[in-house]
Formats: structure tokens, sequence, C-alpha cells
């Protein structure tokens, strides 16, 4: 800049005059940029671990059935999967399903999710693998995650969406335009606020960070509903 005004100023005394008084202009701006700077919180390189805790209106008494399920033959299209399932869980119990790739674990938790999401007797409520079937992306997680919209309830979804690392602006952007680990976060928190006590997962940790994850499977072992 300086050079470039020692040149003008020979050539342009017209133009230097107009080039110092532009410099002054945005000196002034970097210096109240400065000012600004000074009292701005950094946001930190490292991600937060988020806070997180499921509170079911009540738990299960641990003589009841939560599932006692048989399929003779499970498919995929014209793909045979499985045959002779039979799935029993009990009380509080939790349950695992494990298998490779394409051996029909998400077709045989959303045919469970089916079944128990119709039962009245227990407060069921199903996480999927693909979000996108749940969630409406359309809305903002407020709206979403919303029953009355009062005032209350959302100052109280804003605080819970804090914890879970939300800034205020995620919390105002429609649900298409988020990650997919803050769209998991939101299908989490509804599943929290509806005082579900079963539980239907399916990967629930797969887009949480590696320090959010182990959050979640502490909080999953110490849920005292039933998993699956």
């Amino acid at each position: 800049v300086e050079y470039q005004q020692a040149i003008i100023s020979r050539q342009n005394p017209s133009g230097a005059r107009l080039l110092k008084k532009k410099m002054h202009a945005v000196k002034s701006m970097e210096r109240r940029f400065e000012k600004q700077a000074e009292n701005m919180t950094q946001r930190p390189d490292t991600e937060e671990a988020i806070f997180f805790r499921f509170a079911p209106d009540e738990g299960i008494p641990a003589g009841k059935w939560v599932i006692d399920y048989e399929l003779p033959l499970l498919t995929a299209g014209e793909r045979e999967l499985a045959h002779n399932i039979r799935l029993q869980v009990k009380g509080s119990e939790k349950l695992c399903i494990i298998g490779k790739n394409g051996t029909g674990k998400t077709t045989l938790l959303r045919l469970i999710a089916g079944e128990l999401l119709q039962r009245r007797d227990i407060r069921a409520a199903y996480m999927p693998q693909n979000y996108e079937e749940l969630l409406h992306l359309e809305m903002t997680p407020v709206e979403y995650l919303a029953i009355s919209g009062d005032k209350e309830e959302t100052t109280r979804i804003r605080t819970f969406l804090g914890s879970l690392k939300y800034t205020a602006d995620e919390m105002d952007h429609s649900i298409a335009e988020l990650s997919g680990g803050q769209k998991a976060k939101v299908l989490l928190l509804k599943m929290s606020l509806s005082g579900a006590n079963v539980l239907i997962l399916d990967e629930p940790t797969r887009n949480f960070s590696a320090l959010s994850a182990p959050v979640i499977r502490r909080m999953l072992a110490e849920f005292p509903g039933a998993i699956l």
C-alpha cells in the first residue's frame, strides 16, 4: 500500500489524496474489527462431548413381556434373508442384533418397530438407519420437537438442543440443511421427550463423533427401559 501511495503521489496528486482517504477508512475498519474481536468468544478447535440422558415416564416391570416375536421367513423383495426367527424380550432387557451387511437387520428392526409402535401398554420409539423416514426435513429442529409451540416449551427445547451442541443458527435452519450427526440428535431428543420406555435403534451411534458416541452408549446402558 505504501509503495502504491508513493507512486501515485508523483504521478497523480489528486488520486493520491483519494487513495489516502480510502486507506484511512480501511484502517478505521481494521481497528473497529480488532476491538470487536477482543470481545468475542473463541470457538474451540476441538469438539466438546454432548450432554444427554433419557428419562422415560416409567420403566418396564421385570416380568413384563416387551415382545414375543415369531417370523417364519424374513425377505427383502424376492431375497430370502432368514428363516424361523424367534425373538423374546422381557422387562428392561437390552438386546443387540448383529450380522454382516445385507443379512436383514434393518428389515427385521423395521418390522418389529411397526408392531411395537402400535402397542398401548408400552411407549415405544424408533430410530431408523435412514433418518428421513421420520424427520420432517422442511421444519426447523425446534418446530419438529414442539408439541404446543408455547414460549415455555420453545425455551426448554432450545436449552436441550444447546446441551447437544446446536448453535442458535442451526436451531432455526431447516432439518434438511443439518449434518447426519445433528439429524440423529434431533431424533434422539424426540425419543427422549416422548417418555418412551422401549427403544428400537438402528445403528444409533454411526453419525456421532468420537467424543459424543461414548455419551450415547453410556446413556443407553443406564436406560431403565428395554432396548432393541
